[in-house]
């Protein structure tokens, strides 16, 4: 099997995924999964698409992570091994969206504005 590469994006975070098959090896960064992501949850969370089809032993995943905070990071992840999947085998997009996974959470930061303390505050309006 070559390696096939997938891309996911939450937030200001970007995963670049490259798997291959092999024993259930997960590299972020050139680091291990549980060196990166210390949390058990952040691990669950990017493990989920692996579960849910039940090959979390069979390939290696060496990922490239920037952007955003380790939670928006998890969830970049998660959509590019989901995606990445559904490379290998199309069959598997039916489970995979009906558990949420192919979904590309599209919310960002709304930018400041200028004369304004926030986003959407404003300082407080005196008449006089």
């Amino acid at each position: 099997m070559e390696v096939i590469n997938a891309l996911g994006r939450r937030k200001a975070a970007v995963a670049r995924v490259f798997v291959k098959e092999g024993q259930g090896k997960i590299t972020i960064n050139k680091r291990d999964l549980e060196k990166y992501f210390p949390s058990s949850i952040l691990q669950y969370i990017v493990k989920q698409p692996l579960n849910t089809l039940g090959v979390a032993e069979k390939y290696d995943i060496q990922v490239n992570l920037n952007g955003g905070g380790y939670k928006g990071q998890a969830e970049a992840l998660r959509l590019a091994i989901a995606r990445a999947l559904v490379k290998i085998n199309p069959e598997d997009k039916v489970q995979l969206k009906a558990e949420g996974f192919m979904t590309r959470d599209a919310r960002e930061v709304e930018r400041k504005k200028p004369g304004q303390p926030k986003a959407r505050k404003h300082f407080q309006f005196s008449k006089r």
